[in-house]
């Protein structure tokens, strides 16, 4: 089973909205001892996550051109992306 990691943040801090949820979500998906898999999408962080999200809506659609002024911002995408200058 794939787990988003939005699971794992919420399931790892008592103080998020969906603690008990996520918690209980990992045990029940733990139990058949079926493999837990996460995503290792490129490694980005901080103001990277913006564009990773694009990048990822853009690939669900099944769109593969960006127009962007940030083509340097997006470099890191290439393999998977057209970068089209703005």
């Amino acid at each position: 089973m794939f787990v988003d990691t939005n699971v794992l943040i919420n399931a790892r801090f008592l103080e998020a909205p969906d603690h008990e949820a996520a918690r209980a979500g990992l045990e029940n998906a733990l139990a058949p001892s079926e493999p837990l898999r996460i995503s290792r999408r490129i490694d980005v962080g901080g103001k990277q996550i913006h564009d990773a999200n694009i990048v990822a809506t853009m690939r669900a659609y099944g769109e593969r051109r960006l127009l962007t002024f940030n083509v340097a911002d997006f470099h890191r995408y290439i393999d998977h992306i057209e970068l089209v200058a703005g």
